[in-house]
């Protein structure tokens, strides 16, 4: 029974590494830029989900300004931090990235303070459920629920819409995909809001389950979704889910089997260097050979 309620547990925790992996790995696909500011999204997401619940008591009110917030920051970074400089080399808009995150995390300090910010009244937090014998938070379930609804949404668009189509081809072949109409600016747009927003939301889950928001909450996150990509195989959305879900539950099982030699996120990084020892590619990247 142990087996299978880590198992559980390591899949909740994915559901949310996909939310947060997603992102980066569209990001990355389109522009080859590794997006460290989307841990700074993420933690905006939790701060807005956070504060708008607790001043008017409404969470459904509270995860939809997260949302909104998150996807409009994602294409103000685009716009006026990345646009300019994407004719650069790829180190250029990664250092331009990690400088933008540090300061975000340093404008949560000074404006939300810095000991962190909790939910009022969060019956979310303790209220639980038994399935089969497995005690699942309501928060762990709409975790799973949310992601996957969101992802597979994300799926049904990339695959039967216009703009979808536009997308995954921009992704392929950016210049063929110009040649035959496909407006690249609009599509790196959309790119950015859907998986900004998709952050946002993971953060205030994040917030919600652990019933605690603070300035620092995505520096572990963003190393673990950059991990996350590289296992995938760089810009598969296809290898990150997979690499999300298995991450989570490597971490899950190492919390209880490997405690007294690696915290959990110690345990994240060693299934990343082995896998990588073996599979230079990633979990379901194309080998070179």
């Amino acid at each position: 029974m142990l087996f299978v309620e880590l198992i559980v547990k390591g899949l909740v925790y994915g559901c949310m590494y996909a939310m947060m992996a997603v992102g980066l790995t569209l990001v990355y696909g389109l522009l080859r830029i590794l997006h460290i500011a989307h841990a700074g999204v993420f933690a905006l997401g939790a701060y807005m989900a956070v504060t708008v619940t607790n001043a008017t008591g409404s969470l459904a009110l509270g995860f939809l300004v997260a949302a909104v917030v998150s996807a409009v920051a994602g294409t103000v970074i685009y716009r006026l931090a990345y646009q300019p400089i994407l004719h650069h080399q790829a180190f250029v808009p990664m250092v331009v990235s990690i400088g933008l995150f540090i300061v975000m995390q340093e404008a949560f300090r000074m404006i939300f303070g810095a000991y962190g910010i909790a939910f009022d009244n969060n019956p979310w937090y303790v209220a639980n459920i038994s399935l089969g014998g497995i005690n699942l938070t309501y928060v762990e379930i709409a975790m799973v629920i949310t992601s996957v609804t969101l992802l597979v949404g994300f799926g049904l668009f990339a695959g039967l819409t216009r703009a979808g189509i536009g997308w995954r081809a921009t992704v392929s072949d950016p210049q063929m995909a110009t040649s035959f109409g496909v407006d690249a600016v609009r599509v790196r747009y959309i790119n950015f809001l859907f998986g900004s927003a998709l952050a946002g939301i993971a953060g205030g889950l994040v917030g919600l389950l652990n019933n605690y928001v603070e300035p620092t909450m995505g520096g572990a996150v963003s190393y673990k979704a950059l991990a996350i990509i590289v296992l995938g195989g760089l810009g598969s959305v296809r290898g990150t889910l997979v690499a999300s879900l298995v991450l989570g539950v490597v971490e899950a099982f190492g919390a209880i089997y490997l405690a007294d030699i690696f915290d959990r996120d110690a345990i994240g990084f060693l299934f990343l260097i082995i896998v990588l020892m073996v599979r230079p590619q990633g979990l379901l990247g194309r080998s070179s050979g």
